[in-house]
């Protein structure tokens, strides 16, 4: 199971770097929201969590921690939040510049 969340790790945030550098507008917001991601994922299996196991409030003396939960809860919240707002930005920069580069200027292809 390690093996797989590596591995899924991985693409994920080799997707995501790829597609922040295709310098493009909506393949930069998929690869920045990737990466969030991936991070919330290696966070969420940094935790350990086992199955089985009763939540915090229980008459067990083993239980799941419920940091990880919480920090993965707060981490999507915020990716939300960043997310909405690197739209936002990149709509008005897109309505200004008349071009979805995120330099603003056009290439040649």
């Amino acid at each position: 199971m390690e093996a797989l969340f590596a591995i899924t790790l991985g693409v994920m945030t080799s997707s995501g770097v790829y597609l922040l550098l295709r310098a493009r507008i909506f393949p930069v917001v998929m690869g920045l929201t990737l990466i969030s991601y991936a991070v919330n994922l290696f966070i969420f299996s940094m935790g350990r969590l086992p199955t089985g196991m009763p939540a915090v409030i229980g008459k067990s003396a083993e239980y799941g921690d419920p940091l990880p939960q919480a920090l993965v809860l707060t981490a999507i919240v915020i990716g939300f939040a960043m997310t909405a707002f690197v739209v936002v930005l990149a709509l008005r920069g897109l309505g200004e510049l008349r071009s979805d580069h995120v330099d603003g200027r056009e290439t040649r292809e």
